[in-house]
């Protein structure tokens, strides 16, 4: 067995395509969004038996000043990691994953698994993917929520919010919601480039915009990102000024029929930390925790905190968020393209 970079792009896709524990986000077109978006460098390796694919990890380096130097798979999105046929071949992609942090004098390697394939490295198990098994119809799928969760939706129809379902053209409606809300949460936000990138590399049948208006005005907007019979909201953000008209409710719930509608099996509301407000929201809705781990290989054998719940992030964070989003949108780019 070989472990290769830079394999043809239609062989890893191959790959990709029939493993079950592959995302979208682990294919060659993900690849070039974060090249174009942010710049940094990535490896993808590959181990190879017999001229097929047995396994893939997909690399990318960051290195700030501000972030120190590391080796991430996958950075700015819940999973990506390995890829395996078995154990073996595991192994060997991390046996050279790990050359290649030490080559690039990185401080860790993090790889962002949907299970636990590599037990013998430092594992964080704090997050978890919220999914939702979705009905065949959907008047059987309202009827399965709890009260709560009904009231809310009919609050905000009643209250005159609307909901629809695009792609593009949908952009700068998302990206206002989503640079005021990470203002809000003082956390710097992604460049649009980023989310314009996407809609250019994907189809519309792997990308789409739900969002949640009152005539002209946006209240709520998320990406939609399907793969197979599963569909992640990766990125959603409702304008908290609005909050008492339930625009976060009617914005699930049209992803959600629109999701069926495409025959959708399972409704991803995306990562959240154990127990916190966004873990207690979405549990509220039927959904339950799937496991994600998160493992790290580094010199000294721990694991390093880039969350925001790092005490030292703290100061940084209320700053933030006392700025206009003006001016956030302009030097939030640089610095969180360094942020996994």
């Amino acid at each position: 067995m070989e472990v290769i970079e830079n394999c043809e792009p239609g062989v890893w896709d191959a790959y990709v395509q029939q493993h079950p524990e592959a995302f979208l986000f682990h294919t060659s077109v993900w690849r070039t969004i974060i090249q174009r978006s942010f710049g940094h460098r990535t490896i993808y390796l590959a181990a190879m038996e017999g001229g097929a694919v047995r396994g893939i990890l997909p690399l990318v380096h960051l290195k700030s000043l501000l972030f120190g130097n590391f080796v991430s798979s996958l950075p700015f999105v819940t999973s990506g990691g390995v890829c395996a046929d078995n154990e073996a071949v595991a192994q060997a992609l991390l046996q050279r994953a790990v050359a290649t942090a030490e080559s690039l004098g990185a401080g860790h390697l993090e790889l962002r698994q949907e299970s636990n394939v590599l037990p013998e490295l430092v594992t964080r198990e704090h997050k978890v993917s919220m999914r939702l098994p979705l009905a065949a119809a959907a008047d059987d799928m309202f009827a399965s929520f709890r009260s709560e969760i009904r009231n809310r939706v009919h609050k905000a129809e009643k209250a005159g919010l609307v909901a629809d379902i695009c792609g593009p053209e949908g952009l700068d409606d998302f990206y206002y919601c989503f640079t005021t809300n990470m203002r809000d949460l003082g956390t710097p936000a992604y460049g649009r480039e980023f989310f314009s990138n996407m809609f250019e590399k994907f189809s519309d049948q792997d990308i789409r915009i739900v969002r949640v208006r009152r005539g002209k005005t946006v209240m709520g907007a998320g990406i939609m990102i399907f793969w197979r019979d599963r569909v992640e909201l990766p990125w959603v953000s409702s304008l908290r000024r609005y909050f008492e008209l339930s625009p976060n409710n009617l914005l699930y719930w049209h992803a959600m029929t629109h999701a069926i509608e495409r025959g959708m099996k399972t409704f991803d509301f995306g990562r959240s930390t154990l127990e916190a407000g966004t873990y207690q929201f979405k549990k509220r809705w039927g959904a339950e925790p799937h496991q994600l781990y998160w493992q790290y290989w580094t010199p000294a054998g721990d694991a390093p905190d880039l969350s925001p719940g790092n005490p030292k992030f703290q100061l940084a964070i209320r700053i933030w968020q006392k700025l206009p989003v003006s001016l956030t949108k302009l030097i939030g780019p640089p610095i969180v393209k360094y942020l996994p």
